[in-house]
């Protein structure tokens, strides 16, 4: 007997033997629900046989039997109404425990959000993906409003908007829709430079409305679930949208609550991130205001955005502190939960440098795990060279956390995941594995590339290119080589800029003799202070691919 727990009210199970049931009773299960009905298969008990040996151990039973494929309305409701009122936990079962959980989810789709219900089946092992519209319906049966684009794209951050721009400035007659609920559009990539009080937090926002290009239609919804086979993306409300071509970039969820205690105390006690943009004003106001004490810089496990962000953090704070002369009376600790201060070693040595003129105490294999910010302490799980943990903790006055990161929910349980939950894309031409007629780019893509803006810049003609050859509106395809940028603010005035593709090749946009990106430069810098942003927000967004034309590839005839 195969059994997956679905909350604390209610497991499923395969076909269930008189045998099972004095097990099922010592491990607290109060109630029986059988939905496979008699003779279905020559190896299956009777119900009355499971009913008899069940109520001679105190158990409530229910009979109702489903046809395997076809759970109706009216099974639907028989199961509500026996679940409602029988003693819990309930243990149902059928031949694989499918009508089981199909039963339990239908009933619960009304109060409950689809990814969560795709989850939940994923948990008990149960693949609910068949059933998404009518779980996003929330009901059984009714008229499902359908709108239908030419090329939908979802998500209308850095990628999304880039990829509609791309796309326009190719070809304008497109009919595009963009799916995005949020009000707001943020230059994230800012956000370091507001914790190390160069930028406003202000100069970094502006409204989704004023950066979505004119002729997209901006779909203010958020997304419930994907309907690939039927080219459909179905909307919370269950709404559909049809496309010929969907592109998908929502970005990637920060997981504050991975860590204990962290989201209460997030924004005071001396706990902030970079990585929010109200919270980036408050790293500045407790680096300025610091004079003596210990600052705490973490890193979690890649992938996540920018993973240099965390400790440009670090290497900012330590230059206002050196600048001000109080650098000898605080200790710096950087807790890294990789192995290595950075993926590509030709980087390392310039900002070893920097560790060394911080004094700043790098941990490595640490991972945090809880916060008290009121007691100001910070524990760590440390994995050891023998692959055993440790915990450690430490004390702080500042502590500047980085959480960790996956795809969103909507992603992470729907067909389009790989395994790991990211997005299934070719790397070099960003188009699914399994679903030709879908893209992806941005951070929640499985590509191996460094998930920051400078790559979606350079992945949005790609995706572009690709899209319109298979729409044989463009003459020619497209590779990406997986270019990722990171600008490492070392001090106020200098950066690292680190340029590179797939398998850490160094992938410079400048020759040396102008510009070595494996040396702190005051050029680097200005391009990030200075001319970084408006490359974003009036070449980026614009369709304007300054040092972002896509290799071609050479046209070959499709079969």
């Amino acid at each position: 007997m195969k059994t997956g727990k679905i909350n604390q009210e209610i497991s499923v199970a395969d076909q269930l033997l008189v045998s099972d049931l004095p097990s099922l009773a010592a491990q607290g299960f109060k109630s029986i629900f059988c939905h496979r009905p008699d003779g279905e298969g020559p190896d299956q008990p009777s119900f009355h046989e499971i009913d008899v040996a069940a109520k001679a151990l105190g158990l409530h039973t229910a009979y109702l039997p489903v046809t395997s494929g076809k759970v109706s309305d009216e099974d639907v409701a028989a199961f509500a109404s026996q679940f409602q009122h029988a003693p819990k936990p309930v243990l149902a079962y059928c031949r694989s425990g499918m009508r089981a959980i199909t039963l339990w989810s239908l009933q619960a789709a009304a109060s409950t959000p689809l990814p969560e219900l795709l989850s939940i089946g994923q948990q008990a092992g149960y693949d609910l993906s068949g059933l998404t519209l009518r779980l996003a319906a929330g009901k059984q049966g009714g008229e499902v409003p359908v709108s239908h684009y030419t090329v939908v794209i979802i998500g209308g951050g850095a990628a999304g908007i880039a990829a509609a721009s791309s796309l326009l400035s190719r070809d304008p007659s497109l009919e595009i829709a963009l799916i995005d609920p949020a009000e707001t559009h943020y230059y994230q990539p800012g956000w370091t430079l507001v914790g190390g009080g160069v930028f406003s937090a202000e100069s970094t926002v502006k409204t989704m409305a004023s950066v979505i290009p004119a002729g997209v239609k901006w779909i203010k919804a958020a997304v419930a679930g994907f309907d690939p086979q039927q080219d459909r993306v179905i909307l919370e409300g269950c709404r559909l949208v049809s496309y010929e071509k969907l592109i998908v970039c929502p970005g990637i969820k920060l997981n504050w609550g991975a860590i204990e205690g962290l989201n209460e105390t997030l924004g005071r006690n001396g706990v902030t991130s970079n990585y929010r943009y109200d919270l980036a004003p408050y790293t500045w106001e407790l680096v300025s205001q610091l004079k003596h004490g210990k600052a705490v810089f973490t890193q979690p496990p890649m992938p996540i955005k920018c993973a240099g962000a965390p400790q440009k953090a670090m290497y900012l704070s330590g230059d206002h502190w050196w600048r001000s002369g109080v650098l000898n009376d605080i200790q710096i600790d950087f807790y890294n939960a990789g192995a290595v201060l950075f993926g590509v070693k030709e980087y390392v040595p310039a900002l070893m440098q920097y560790v060394e003129k911080y004094h700043s105490h790098l941990h490595f294999s640490h991972r945090l795990t809880k916060v008290d910010g009121q007691a100001k302490r910070a524990w760590f799980a440390h994995t050891l060279a023998d692959g055993s943990v440790q915990e450690v903790e430490t004390d702080f006055d500042l502590l500047h956390v980085v959480p960790p990161q996956h795809t969103p929910d909507f992603i992470r349980v729907s067909p389009l995941a790989d395994t790991t939950g990211w997005i299934d894309v070719n790397p070099d031409t960003l188009q699914h594995k399994h679903f030709p007629n879908i893209y992806a780019l941005g951070d929640a893509a499985n590509s191996p590339n460094a998930k920051t803006a400078a790559a979606a810049r350079k992945q949005a003609p790609v995706v572009a290119t690709n899209l319109l050859f298979d729409l044989r509106r463009g003459q020619k395809r497209a590779a990406y080589d997986g270019y990722g940028s990171c600008p490492l603010t070392v001090e106020r005035g200098k950066v690292v800029l680190a340029e590179f593709g797939y398998g850490g090749r160094l992938l410079p946009s400048f020759p040396q003799w102008l510009l070595n990106g494996q040396q702190p430069s005051r050029l680097a810098w200005i391009l990030k202070e200075r001319l970084l942003p408006p490359i974003y927000w009036k070449g980026m967004l614009k369709g304007h691919e300054w040092l972002a034309t896509p290799q071609d590839v050479a046209r070959q005839e499709q079969a």
